[in-house]
């Protein structure tokens, strides 16, 4: 079987662009726990229904059988899709057949801050690790390179200096690899 080409992980395509207000102020974010494998499923679903959201899909190699390098694009954070709307758009996702449970976002507000900041980082290009388990690190904000302005967590991992940035509602995030002379410590 082919491996589909990437498909949009952002609806619609301006979500996270400021200068466009084109989400109803009384929306709220809300984190969806998708059945095994569905999360792309949902995703069409949701696009079909006119529904604002995000799932974070991440590039990944695969070798094959025959030697070629395969590239599939898989969610940074298995199972989670991150919705935007209100009890009628919760609704509609529910009726998807792809939904296992909703989780409730306390603070919509800094969830959609976390998601805008991740969406950037994907959209640099560099290569991104998922990070599971958040360490407590030195609070940081870059100064120069296509990252500049974006402040996170600088974390060591296998001997190199990587910017966490994390989205804290789930307790995950990713990182990059950055050079420390790009940042700087915010106090």
């Amino acid at each position: 079987m082919p491996i589909l080409a990437c498909e949009p992980d952002l609806y619609p395509s301006d979500l996270f662009d400021s200068t466009q207000p084109h989400i109803e102020t009384e929306g709220r974010w809300f984190a969806c726990y998708c059945r095994p494998n569905q999360e792309k499923q949902l995703m069409r679903r949701l696009v079909r229904h006119q529904v604002a959201h995000y799932c974070p899909l991440v590039p990944k190699k695969n070798r094959s059988p025959v030697g070629r390098i395969r590239t599939s694009h898989i969610p940074l954070f298995t199972g989670y899709v991150f919705i935007h709307g209100d009890e009628t758009v919760r609704y509609t996702s529910m009726t998807t057949g792809c939904v296992s449970r909703w989780l409730d976002v306390p603070d919509s507000e800094s969830l959609e801050v976390d998601l805008k900041r991740l969406y950037q980082l994907i959209c640099s290009g560099e290569p991104l690790e998922a990070e599971s388990r958040l360490v407590p690190g030195t609070p940081v904000r870059v100064r120069r390179g296509p990252f500049e302005g974006m402040s996170g967590v600088i974390i060591r991992r296998r001997g190199q200096c990587r910017l966490l940035i994390a989205v804290n509602f789930l307790r995950q995030g990713a990182s990059v690899l950055i050079d420390q002379y790009d940042v700087e410590q915010i106090h």
